[in-house]
């Protein structure tokens, strides 16, 4: 499951607007709005893992709490 710190660092890294994150995902932004501002325990397991999938679609990775915190990055990309 990834946080709301995720899903916002997730949009900075890609320049997205919360209306570009719902148009990618489906949900609606008054939904990504709260994710946001409340965490992604105010949202269902369904509307996280689509706005998840999104965000790895455009090509995000995310990175698991190891000591060092959750996060997000870039996914590597395969060299040509």
């Amino acid at each position: 499951m990834i946080d709301d710190g995720q899903m916002r660092a997730a949009r900075a890294l890609l320049k997205w607007s919360i209306a570009d994150l719902a148009e990618r995902s489906g949900v609606s932004v008054p939904t990504i709005q709260r994710m946001e501002s409340r965490g992604t325990g105010s949202s269902t397991a369904v509307n996280v893992d689509v706005i998840r999938r999104a965000l790895e679609t455009a090509g995000i990775e995310f990175i698991a709490e190891n000591g060092g915190g959750a996060g997000v990055r870039f996914k590597e990309r395969a060299e040509e």
